[in-house]
């Protein structure tokens, strides 16, 4: 990924706080010359060293997934547009984002490891539910079925980067501009730049 300088965050702690509080994310892998990209949930683990997923069996892409294949994962977060006409010279617009790129080698999963991915996954988004679902309430053989759909997958992280595009290369007074024309803005994500902006001391 390209990173501009004054862009590049390299506080681990802050980069996996925002994998996990936007982890649907993209499944990117190659076979043949080919890309094949899916949009899924990926669940960092505790330790921060593995992303665990599944995908659907009807889905080609899993039929590509080697084990020990370099694969990537895309994780992308508020993002907003900047018109230059909030500066107080001339320049061009552009666009304020949040984005982390994980690399790593994939292994799929069955049987009782993926029915503790699937678990995981479960719990942690119904968490929040007046009536949360749980696998326990579900009947084994539905489970079964269910899993034998799906394909699933662990991928060991061998490096993460992000990018915090937050108009950091601009002075103060710009800075501060920006942060207005956003909170001005009828779209939520723009709102989300404003604040990211900020809590941010460049």
């Amino acid at each position: 990924m390209y990173i501009p300088k004054y862009a590049q965050n390299d506080d681990m702690a802050d980069i996996i706080k925002f994998i996990r509080q936007n982890s649907f994310g993209i499944l990117v892998s190659q076979s043949d010359g080919k890309l094949m990209a899916t949009h899924i949930p990926l669940q960092l683990s505790h330790d921060a060293k593995k992303l665990s997923g599944h995908i659907s069996r009807a889905n080609p892409q899993w039929k590509k997934l080697l084990n020990e294949s370099e694969v990537m994962a895309i994780f992308s977060g508020p993002h907003a547009y900047i018109s230059s006409s909030w500066y107080d010279h001339e320049n061009v617009p552009t666009w304020n984002y949040i984005a982390a790129h994980v690399y790593g080698s994939i292994h799929l999963i069955d049987g009782d490891k993926l029915y503790e991915s699937l678990k995981h996954l479960i719990d942690t988004f119904e968490n929040s539910s007046e009536h949360p679902v749980r696998m326990e309430s579900m009947s084994p053989e539905y489970i079964r079925k269910s899993m034998q759909g799906l394909v699933g997958f662990e991928i060991e992280i061998t490096s993460i980067e992000a990018t915090y595009k937050l108009s950091q290369n601009r002075d103060q007074k710009n800075h501060d501009n920006i942060i207005r024309e956003l909170e001005k803005q009828p779209d939520v994500g723009a709102h989300q730049i404003a604040a990211e902006m900020k809590n941010r001391k460049f």
